[in-house]
């Protein structure tokens, strides 16, 4: 295995250094070949350092930024003054060269401006999207994109995303012909936005796309489609509902039967229900799933949850790696130059 550096925005996020700095080293102890860059204060990630021992420390490295884009700047005044900050460096060690990827749990529309403007679009892609891949009841995989980078999509980048990820799910996911469906209101084709409507006219008429039609966001999980496209608004909306569902349902299920008096047998039999149902659905559990990649730039680019806790980052930076070794942009990039026309 080649080894790979990536460039982590160590102060992005909820939580900054306290979570970004023990992912990392948790990350480095899982992967051999890995290399870390932690971009932010010396003085705020160093204090974190401290339980690394000397294999880890000389796998990683600490590039100073003078600053933080803050979590609820205007992604328009963020961008303009992000000269120096965390973010704006970690892109810029990507597009440099020295990482080949960035992490974030920053600033979205701010990673999104940035990560457009320093990496470029692929050729025919007007703007990248938020992807996340979501196990489904049919223990398969569903990619499901955007989940918050664009808030409005015209029918042409709706058609777009179903074209980047049905390559990503042929390419990554080794689905032969992936199922592709747009998420509306209903399943009737008289149904949702104009927008809506006019992609599925367009995904129809594509003979290169397998598209299936309208699906419902009750039908997310259960792996009726291998594709499911939105806009970022109803994708990020639909996801952290889901999200905030299955940890209470994960959260009721652990502690279930606490502080009551019962026989012994009922509760073993209890405890032996309450396993067998987290072992059903802890796969379902977000934090095994954090991090959506920025589909359609020239590199690699991962979005974090800004709340993610250690575990998740870590997760975060498994999916950037894996993103890295399987060459996401550059077989996105090579597909779509033959699926879709030349632009002017």
């Amino acid at each position: 295995m080649i080894d790979l550096t990536l460039a982590l925005d160590a102060m992005g996020g909820d939580y900054g250094p306290a979570v970004t700095v023990p992912a990392a080293l948790q990350a480095l102890d899982a992967n051999p070949h890995l290399h870390l860059l932690l971009v932010g204060s010396p003085d705020a990630i160093t204090p974190f350092l401290a339980r690394a021992d000397f294999e880890q420390r000389s796998r990683l490295q600490i590039i100073p930024a003078k600053s933080v884009v803050a979590s609820d700047a205007r992604p328009a005044q963020a961008i303009r003054a992000s000269r120096g900050t965390s973010m704006r460096v970690a892109l810029e060690l990507v597009k440099e060269g020295r990482a080949q990827a960035c992490i974030s749990a920053g600033n979205t529309g701010a990673l999104m401006g940035l990560a457009k403007s320093l990496l470029k679009p692929v050729d025919n892609i007007e703007r990248p999207a938020l992807m996340t891949v979501l196990p489904n009841q049919q223990c398969g995989k569903t990619v499901v994109l955007d989940l918050g980078a664009n808030i409005e999509c015209s029918s042409r980048m709706l058609a777009q995303f179903a074209i980047m990820g049905s390559v990503m799910a042929q390419e990554v996911l080794g689905i032969e012909r992936p199922r592709v469906a747009l998420l509306n209101i209903g399943e009737e084709e008289t149904k949702g936005r104009e927008s809506i409507r006019d992609a599925s006219a367009q995904l129809k008429a594509d003979p290169l796309i397998n598209y299936i039609g309208y699906l419902e966001a009750n039908d997310l999980l259960t792996g009726k489609t291998d594709v499911l496209v939105c806009d970022g608004f109803v994708g990020n909306v639909t996801l952290k509902t889901m999200e905030g569902v299955v940890r209470m349902f994960l959260s009721v299920l652990k502690g279930q039967g606490e502080g009551k008096k019962s026989a012994w047998w009922l509760l073993l039999l209890k405890r032996w229900l309450q396993n067998r149902l987290m072992r059903r659905f802890s796969h379902l559990n977000p934090d095994q799933y954090n991090g959506a990649c920025l589909l359609g730039l020239r590199g690699t680019v991962i979005k974090s949850h800004g709340a993610a806790n250690q575990r998740a980052f870590a997760v975060a930076i498994e999916q950037a790696v894996q993103a890295v070794q399987r060459q996401v942009p550059q077989r996105i990039a090579a597909r779509l130059e033959s699926v879709l026309p030349k632009s002017d």
